[in-house]
């Protein structure tokens, strides 16, 4: 898919986003979060070559398979993309939190092949990409509430890509997935923003 030109997306302020939210800023490289979100489609997909032993792995008990990290990426990918879209287009109406942990216990994801888990999170990843590169300077910029926390377009960017990176660096330091994979990937990452 090809793109127009996006407006450069600085790093939010501390007033941009609920400080619970630092963590997953700081994982985003200093290229920005478009990079990101761009370089972490090719560590996605290569989750398609695994078989279902493999992707159904829990690295320990009452932790998430490869394939439930997988499709909790894409479900938080909707949130904050929802959540972008209607703060972008300046809609102040407070928008309600999510138990993320309560949507994995119901979400069909253990049933389902790791291929098509793949497959549904790019076609979320295009989309949030497709809505990212169509935002202005003025739409980043424009703030609500989320969760009873104040937040911004432009963290929300930054938020999105950083939630992906900290599930992927898991998946290679708890999951093995290298190991998983038969042969050594490197992922596409670099340090964050803040240095880690």
């Amino acid at each position: 898919m090809s793109h127009r030109p996006a407006p450069p997306i600085t790093l939010p302020g501390p007033d941009e986003f609920a400080i619970f939210y630092a963590g997953y800023i700081n994982k985003v490289p200093a290229s920005g979060p478009l990079a990101a979100l761009e370089a972490q489609r090719a560590d996605i997909r290569r989750f398609e070559v695994l078989n279902d032993a493999k992707a159904s792995f829990r690295y320990d008990e009452g932790k998430w398979s490869v394939k439930e990290v997988l499709g909790h990426i894409a479900d938080a990918e909707r949130v904050f993309g929802y959540r972008l879209l209607r703060i972008a287009r300046a809609d102040t109406t407070p928008l309600a939190g999510f138990d993320e942990n309560q949507w994995a216990a119901t979400a069909p994801y253990h049933q389902r092949s790791i291929k098509d888990i793949v497959h549904e999170l790019l076609a979320v990843r295009e989309a949030t990409l497709a809505l990212v590169y169509s935002l202005d300077e003025a739409a980043l910029g424009r703030s609500a509430l989320a969760n009873n926390k104040a937040v911004s377009a432009r963290a929300l960017c930054w938020i999105l890509a950083g939630h992906s990176q900290h599930h992927l660096m898991i998946l290679h330091e708890r999951y093995g997935v290298r190991e998983l994979w038969g042969a050594t990937v490197q992922p596409s990452w670099e340090p964050g923003v803040l240095g880690g």
